[in-house]
């Protein structure tokens, strides 16, 4: 513990003009280098925070927090969802076939992950409704053979609203000459667009007894999609439902089905972080050269010192207290510029791009336009904290040389 002579002195040393200026440029320049470190870090996490969440929300606005699934179909459906409704976390639920098809238009093929759904119940679980950029979802009507296709694959196809694309599944029809996949034309009644390559150019939608029918489901579903009220309880429900329902379904939530996705975006944001962190230990090591010249500069002191009672560990904390009062104003300064920053980010950027005429952000390329930004009180906390860690360690072996100082060799020339 630091005692009042130790921490006294060591802020008088702090405060102090010292003869030698070149030492203060070294204080000043590790302080500089430990706040621009730590408003670096601060403000490149909190941008990965917002792609991140952006991303999120908008895989998570067409996929479900969770599926029960039977490849049989599922004939009850209807009693299923009311079933699943009586759980506590479960806020909307909706029927679907998905169907792994193929689209011809004009002699132009894609793969595409048709959805049958039943449009008045699915705005409970997605957000489709609100990506529409054409036509309706409400015009997918049971018998009506029509689909809501992704902009990027209407665009592969060649197709717009009231043009016919040929759906190919997987299921087969025997024919006079031979076994044939079924084939079934569809009008295209509406496109959407989500912001993800995934949906945009992969993904339809069609009436679910459409797709049952395509599927020989007769009146069934395949599964259930639901959400809720807290998608990172989603492993724990999905869990809780297979075991009220005795395994009788395949139970997968979103964690699962988007895991690589997401473990991918977590260790992106780590590396960055131990990345920009060494920017921060650059400057604290800074203050492990300044400590040394210092206590070069105050052998004599430290000789007087100790000649007047002051022992080894009193000295130690000296100058303890004088490296870390440069981390810890670096520090400070850094998660205040790193926040304000962090909270005005868009704007700022927004701003250099009116006064240059750039556009750092391509809305065709990336999807958006703004710079979006998530400053998390947990970042700034662990940086601040690892970073204040790691200016204290700096000082542990100047403070020890000037502990172990002769007082008899230090005044010998004095």
């Amino acid at each position: 513990m630091v005692r009042p002579f130790s921490l006294f002195v060591g802020l008088r040393y702090t405060r102090a003009r010292r003869r030698n200026h070149f030492i203060s440029f070294i204080s000043l320049i590790s302080m500089l280098g430990i706040m621009l470190g730590i408003t670096a870090l601060i403000v490149v996490l909190s941008v990965m925070n917002g792609f991140h969440k952006e991303i999120q929300e908008r895989i998570l606005g067409m996929a479900s927090h969770a599926t029960l699934s039977n490849p049989n179909g599922i004939e009850d459906w209807p009693a299923l969802i009311e079933t699943l409704k009586g759980h506590p976390e479960v806020v909307g639920a909706a029927p679907f076939v998905e169907i792994q098809a193929m689209l011809m238009h004009g002699g132009r093929t894609h793969a595409a992950l048709l959805r049958g759904i039943e449009p008045d119940q699915e705005d409970a679980v997605s957000d489709l409704r609100q990506d529409m950029i054409a036509g309706s979802v409400d015009a997918l009507t049971p018998g009506s053979f029509r689909i809501v296709l992704g902009r990027e694959l209407a665009a592969l196809l060649g197709v717009g609203l009231g043009d016919k694309v040929t759906v190919v599944t997987p299921q087969l029809n025997a024919t006079p000459v031979g076994v044939m996949p079924r084939l079934k034309a569809f009008t295209v009644s509406g496109l959407f667009e989500v912001g993800m390559s995934d949906y945009d150019r992969g993904a339809g939608f069609m009436p679910m007894a459409d797709a049952a029918r395509l599927m020989r489901l007769g009146e069934a579903a395949e599964g259930v999609r639901l959400k809720l009220t807290d998608m990172w309880d989603a492993p724990q429900v999905a869990r809780e439902i297979r075991y009220s329902l005795d395994g009788l379904y395949q139970v997968s939530d979103w964690t699962q089905v988007h895991r690589n996705f997401f473990a991918a975006l977590r260790t992106e944001k780590r590396m960055m972080a131990i990345i920009l962190f060494l920017i921060v230990a650059v400057a604290a090591f800074n203050i492990v050269s300044t400590l040394v010249m210092v206590v070069t500069d105050k052998r004599a002191d430290i000789a007087v010192l100790r000649t007047l009672g002051a022992s080894p560990r009193r000295i130690m904390a000296i100058f303890m207290v004088q490296g870390t009062a440069i981390g810890v104003f670096g520090t400070l300064l850094g998660v205040v510029g790193g926040v304000l920053l962090g909270w005005n980010v868009e704007s700022i950027v927004a701003s250099i791009e009116g006064l240059f005429g750039v556009q750092f952000l391509d809305p065709t390329i990336y999807y958006i336009s703004a710079l979006p930004s998530d400053v998390q009180a947990s970042d700034v906390i662990r940086i601040a904290l690892g970073a204040f860690a790691m200016t204290v360690a700096a000082t542990l072996y100047p403070a020890w040389r000037a502990a172990r100082t002769d007082p008899a060799e230090a005044l010998r020339y004095e």
